[in-house]
């Protein structure tokens, strides 16, 4: 990491992306802000939680209308064709945005996990692969899933997934157990990216690699939802799989056989940056609540904003969302500058920090909130149980002080 490179504190966003960035906050408030609360208010009426009541698909399928129309659509995509074509530091601000609405970054086609799934797609599929589910993705027809987490390894450290795929003839044969897939549950997920084991004697960064399986394939058995901190997320799920004996054709392996890798390098540096961003829009949603709420109750005499410590901790949460969003573009200005793979210090630093200093926001907001900051009648609960996820979602803090504190230390040839 080059602290002194200038060019790395050039954080403004280009003139092109400009306008772009109004469209898309203008979108977002006069086409996905009035149904929020109506969407969140459907769950109830459904008799099935692993489905989508239909005027749920008719809000989202309404506002991704909308956005198609008006050219807001895949901007996620850095320098690419098939979308916008944003550097990594423009789609950054938009990020933002996207973050304070739960329903937001799909009705622009741009929610993880298809996000990382059609840029591996785009960067690495095949004309078949890309025709067959890049196309349908792109056009925000069907979801995705990304199936990597095991339940009986340490999946933090890729090399030990234990899901292996033979090859019989033409076809892979998979056997194995995943966990915690998130959206796999969405009826409308049709594909999973599979990272599996298909040759335990290579090198170890040869081992591993990536297999399309398409979810209706005989022998992919869904076995539940797993629950985050008591919650669901049905219908999109974070579900627990086993694949019994699933065949696929040979060809629907991505990039080449023990290239699970590099396709890793593709996919999780801007993904990362997108999480992060988002969470900042989350954490300026807490920081709004928290205001509100301590500025219109009032205990022993006085608003509770001005009692105890919680007008510095208010001002502490501004601290830390200008702090975090300065270094998440930064973070991204070094994917634009340097590229994915030397920018990963960047990367793993702001996904070290961004989740735990936003579960904390949304900690303090809950508990300015009193009693009912836990309860149902505000987003709080649900905000901090996903912010927490995401501390191992994208992998382990640890893992990401880990790239962080080695890059420090070779500094001083102490590595």
């Amino acid at each position: 990491m080059d602290d002194l490179n200038t060019e790395l504190f050039d954080l403004t966003m280009s003139e092109k992306a400009k306008p772009l960035f109004e469209r898309v906050k203008k979108h977002l408030q006069e086409n996905v802000a009035p149904w929020q609360e109506e969407f969140e208010a459907l769950n109830k009426e459904k008799t099935d939680r692993w489905t989508w009541h239909p005027r749920q698909l008719e809000l989202l399928e309404g506002a991704k209308a909308k956005a198609r129309e008006a050219g807001l659509w895949n901007f996620f995509l850095p320098d690419a064709e098939t979308g916008e074509g944003l550097s990594n530091l423009d789609y950054a601000y938009i990020a933002a945005e996207l973050g304070k609405y739960p329903q937001g970054s799909e009705t622009l086609n741009c929610s993880a996990p298809d996000t990382g799934n059609m840029e591996v797609l785009e960067r690495v599929g095949t004309p078949a692969q890309k025709e067959k589910w890049l196309e349908p993705l792109l056009r925000g027809e069907i979801r995705s899933a990304y199936a990597m987490t095991e339940p009986n390894v340490a999946s933090s450290d890729a090399k030990n997934i234990s899901t292996m795929a033979v090859l019989d003839g033409d076809e892979w044969v998979i056997n194995g157990e995943k966990f915690y897939i998130s959206g796999a549950g969405d009826p409308r997920c049709k594909i999973m990216i599979v990272m599996v084991k298909t040759d335990p004697d290579a090198p170890p960064s040869k081992q591993q690699s990536q297999i399309l399986v398409p979810m209706d394939t005989p022998g992919v058995e869904i076995l539940g939802g797993m629950e985050v901190m008591g919650e669901d997320h049905a219908p999109r799920g974070h579900m627990h799989l086993r694949f019994n004996n699933v065949r696929v054709p040979k060809e629907n392996v991505l990039l080449g056989v023990g290239r699970g890798f590099e396709i890793s390098q593709v996919r999780l540096g801007p993904g990362r940056i997108h999480h992060c961003m988002r969470s900042i829009g989350k954490a300026e949603i807490a920081l709004e609540l928290m205001i509100k709420r301590a500025g219109t109750r009032e205990a022993f005499g006085k608003p509770i904003a001005k009692l105890g410590k919680n007008l510095e901790v208010i001002s502490r949460a501004r601290i830390e969302i200008n702090a975090m969003r300065l270094a998440v573009l930064q973070a991204a200005k070094a994917m634009d500058v340097l590229g994915n793979k030397e920018a990963r210090v960047y990367v793993s630093a702001v996904k070290a920090m961004v989740p735990e200093k936003v579960c904390l926001i949304i900690d303090q907001a809950m508990q300015m909130h009193g009693a009912a900051g836990m309860s149902q009648w505000f987003p709080l609960a649900g905000m901090y149980a996903d912010m927490r996820h995401l501390r191992y979602a994208d992998g382990p803090d640890e893992v990401h002080h880990m790239v962080v504190g080695r890059a420090e230390v070779q500094k001083h040839g102490l590595w």
